[in-house]
């Protein structure tokens, strides 16, 4: 099923503060580590995301004096669900996981860099107009598919992907090398949404 010509492995936000004991825990996050490295092999080339906030964010709860996480804020670019610290520019939590190999890959896309704006997505910022460049970076190396594992499904996964298909590239979920938060039923809210845009999932023994 994989082209190495043109498809791409996308590992999304596998860092330390979305697993276990992290500031913004993703449930068993960690055990997305040995799925994808049993599929780096396979894929020829792979790009990296990675969650690099600021200090005071104004995603995080504590830059709201009064708000806490999982509470909302309206923003210039609309609604933002505020969450605990996480993932900031230089600290332990903001690396990725120790396990994940990541030797290889070819790319590492930072997001949510800027202090006002928040960003899911690996092509898009939160205002749904500031891009991160990885559009562009894609379609010039000529991928045509792009594979998407990593956390969290039901947030940056689920904007990336479909960013990615209004990008007009296909693209394939590798459902047990992804784990959701899952409030209120967002993971499958998120699978259906995917799923109407034409995300393909496979699981990681279909590959």
């Amino acid at each position: 099923m994989i082209n190495n010509a043109d498809d791409c492995l996308i590992i999304v936000d596998v860092q330390n503060d979305f697993c276990s004991g992290g500031a913004l825990e993703v449930p068993a996050g960690e055990e997305v580590v040995p799925v994808i490295n049993q599929l780096v092999d396979k894929f020829a080339h792979r790009i990296l995301t990675q969650d690099w906030h600021p200090v005071g964010h104004y995603s995080f709860a504590s830059a709201h004096p009064g708000k806490s996480p999982f509470e909302t804020v309206e923003l210039d670019y609309g609604t933002q669900v505020l969450w605990p610290d996480h993932c900031i520019q230089g600290s332990d939590g903001a690396e990725f996981h120790p396990d994940l190999e990541i030797v290889g890959a070819e790319l590492i896309i930072r997001k949510g860099f800027r202090l006002s704006i928040d960003s899911y997505s690996a092509f898009t910022e939160n205002d749904q107009m500031t891009p991160t460049g990885l559009s562009g970076y894609l379609a010039n190396r000529q991928f045509r598919r792009l594979f998407l594992t990593g956390l969290a499904t039901d947030y940056c996964v689920f904007w990336s992907a479909l960013d990615a298909r209004r990008a007009g590239f296909e693209v394939v979920l590798i459902e047990d090398a992804c784990r959701a938060i899952d409030m209120d039923g967002s993971k499958f809210r998120a699978l259906d949404q995917m799923d109407a845009v034409g995300v393909v999932r496979v699981a990681a023994t279909d590959l």
